[in-house]
């Protein structure tokens, strides 16, 4: 276009052997050339104008992307790191209680097992102030009566849930 009306202004400006009539219409042409390059600046500087914001855009999405995988690196590390500690623990408690299996007798490890598969993993509860730490309930007078004449050794079983009481020196007896 820039080259067009170039090319149209030095054959205005040369003068050459026009009519009125086409030298008339050649300056027709410049203005509308002219007009028309300048509706294209315009255009040109908007859609600059949109590109600069569109690429600030995606400077600011790249830091923020940026930051949540940060964040989201962090989190898998202290899952790892928790899901280690974990392992260890259960690695120790599965000794722990190969440990404790061998001394408890194998009817009463049977019976354990047993209840901890009805139960949903839990076989035995701790009798902590006259309530059984597995059903949550505390034991009626007739109950702690029977269990205060209980041997040491005899084993006790919750009459609401079934598991096995584990009594100590909290039961509150």
């Amino acid at each position: 276009m820039r080259q067009r009306a170039a090319r149209d202004q030095q054959r205005l400006d040369s003068g050459a052997a026009m009519s009125p009539k086409d030298l008339e219409n050649l300056q027709r042409e410049i203005v509308s050339l002219a007009k028309r390059q300048g509706d294209l600046e315009d255009v040109v500087l908007e859609v600059m104008e949109r590109r600069e914001s569109a690429q600030e855009r995606v400077t600011e999405l790249t830091a923020r992307v940026s930051s949540v995988q940060a964040k989201a690196d962090d989190s898998v590390a202290r899952r790892e790191a928790a899901y280690k500690e974990i392992d260890g623990e259960q690695a120790t408690l599965t000794k722990e209680r190969e440990v404790v299996s061998g001394v408890v007798p194998a009817d009463l490890l049977k019976l354990y097992e047993k209840l901890r598969v009805q139960q949903g993993g839990v076989g035995a509860a701790r009798l902590f102030q006259r309530r059984c730490e597995g059903c949550r309930l505390e034991l009626n007078i007739h109950e702690i009566g029977v269990v205060r004449a209980a041997a040491r050794d005899e084993v006790l079983r919750c009459e609401n849930c079934h598991r096995i009481l584990v009594r100590t020196s909290e039961s509150g007896l």
